[in-house]
């Protein structure tokens, strides 16, 4: 099986050296919790919700610090979080397979206020019989809410894991319903 990372650019080349990018991390605050928000001035590389002591997993320098992505993410929250934005223009950058890649493509076609099954969303991607694989790229998406892996549920339509925990999915799909009849 072939693996290919789909992040653009995990290094720059200067001088025949490898040089690792520069990411500044942040954080802001939600009706929910504290989110860490990592980016660069072309792209957010991460979104999650704040842990103390949980590691970041990306191949970069990281300092602390803002940039125009991770502005224009939180200006974007604070939209989300107000019932007005229903989707996101922020550029992102994937750090995964391709096939990750694709299981969170698929994500951002989930349309707001609705949810999908495990199943139903490898068979979109017209992978029906990954419906496993497909939710363990799920559980490795780096870009909560911007990449809406909340909207994905339980064929029977129960709540299935989310990396930030039940209660906020929960609350994250009942805002959603709660702000589709302002589309």
């Amino acid at each position: 099986m072939k693996f290919r990372s789909c992040l653009t650019q995990i290094q720059v080349w200067a001088q025949g050296k490898s040089m690792t990018k520069i990411l500044k991390e942040s954080r802001i605050k939600t009706p929910i919790g504290d989110m860490r928000v990592i980016a660069d001035d072309s792209a957010l590389y991460l979104l999650e919700f704040y842990e103390e002591d949980k590691p970041v997993r990306l191949p970069h320098t990281i300092e602390v610090g803002n940039t125009k992505i991770s502005e224009q993410v939180t200006e974007e929250l604070k939209a989300y979080f107000s019932g007005t934005l229903k989707s996101f223009g922020t550029p992102l950058a994937y750090t995964g397979t391709d096939f990750q890649c694709g299981v969170w493509d698929t994500l951002k076609t989930i349309p707001y206020g609705e949810t999908f099954s495990y199943a139903k969303q490898a068979a979109n991607m017209n992978k029906p019989r990954a419906v496993r694989a497909v939710a363990n790229a799920n559980r490795l998406n780096k870009i909560a809410i911007i990449i809406p892996c909340h909207r994905v549920i339980g064929s029977d339509g129960s709540l299935t894991g989310y990396a930030g925990g039940l209660d906020k999915k929960k609350w994250l799909l009942d805002h959603e319903a709660r702000n589709t009849a302002n589309l």
